[in-house]
């Protein structure tokens, strides 16, 4: 059996996932909960890290790596921003180590656009990155991470040249729970998936972005006037905020850039649906693999093999 080698972590605002990854990348354990940025503030990081590390019996020696809002200003230890336009590289440069600890903890920055016509920030889906881009990559790729903020990143030959976030995921929750399409969609959890109107809204919230607002509203006119379903209209609602976000990540991008999609469970579907819908070629790579792919990247680069046994 392969010997530890060092420990991941990707620590979000509402979520902690830990991984005992071996000499050979194997994943030797794995603990994940709910104790996230908000909750380790109070409870404390160390306790909380500690905490899983005793669960999985890690060794003393063995260092971690942490990537997400543990890096924040509000989190443990803030380890700040590179700026963009930056080669992925920068990223391991900037690591920060955790003062008063017993083994060897280092924090990764985030990515920071400082264009004051479009100011923007990221923490946590950098080290993605820097799972899924090659460093000796050629071309340029657009690399989209959905979620409660979705990110869309432009990378040209290894280099990020910049990125834009998109509220999608928050505006989704915040329209159907909390506007008057609230009750368009009450019920939808108990019917089936609306596939022809996710794709229908899809369509026509990427060939005319600026309706996005006039278009969701068509959620409740809808039912007032042509029975559509509480389903229908929850897909209505995802697929126009989908198809304006694809709209605007791909207005800044090069004619023929590759689209690789980082995701995992319904939000790849989703996304996955909008793309063939759209007629987009792209990839996927799971969510989880590409985070634990640029977290080995920085422990391999921080801790050099000879270094990390001794």
């Amino acid at each position: 059996m392969t010997s530890p080698a060092y420990i991941a972590v990707d620590w979000g605002t509402s979520s902690f996932r830990l991984w005992l990854i071996g000499e050979d990348d194997s994943i030797l354990g794995e603990r994940r909960s709910g104790e996230g940025m908000t909750s380790a503030a109070q409870t404390g990081f160390a306790q909380v890290l500690q905490s899983h590390l005793d669960a999985l019996a890690a060794p003393e020696n063995l260092p971690v790596i942490v990537c997400g809002m543990a890096g924040a200003r509000q989190g443990w230890v803030e380890a700040g921003y590179i700026d963009t336009p930056t080669s992925l590289s920068a990223i391991l440069k900037g690591a920060v180590s955790v003062p008063g600890q017993s083994r060897d903890v280092r924090i990764l920055p985030g990515l920071a656009q400082r264009a004051k016509e479009a100011p923007d920030v990221m923490r946590g889906e950098e080290t993605q990155l820097l799972g899924v881009i090659a460093a000796e990559a050629k071309g340029e790729q657009v690399v989209c991470m959905p979620g409660t903020h979705s990110k869309w990143v432009r990378v040209v030959s290894g280099q990020v040249t910049g990125f834009s976030t998109f509220m999608t995921g928050e505006l989704f929750d915040v329209i159907t729970k909390h506007s008057i399409l609230s009750h368009a969609v009450a019920g939808a959890a108990d019917m089936s998936a609306d596939s022809a109107a996710f794709g229908s809204a899809i369509k026509a919230a990427f060939n005319k972005p600026a309706l996005a607002t006039n278009l969701l509203f068509t959620a409740r006119a809808g039912q007032l006037l042509h029975g559509l379903t509480a389903a229908g209209a929850q897909a209505l609602i995802s697929g126009t905020l989908i198809g304006a976000e694809i709209a605007g990540a791909l207005s800044s991008a090069g004619q023929g850039a590759a689209i690789t999609l980082v995701a995992s469970g319904r939000l790849q579907t989703l996304y996955e649906d909008a793309f063939r819908t759209l007629g987009l070629t792209y990839t996927t790579v799971d969510a989880d693999a590409a985070v634990r792919r640029g977290l080995s990247t920085a422990a391999k680069a921080i801790w050099p093999n000879d270094e990390r046994k001794s």
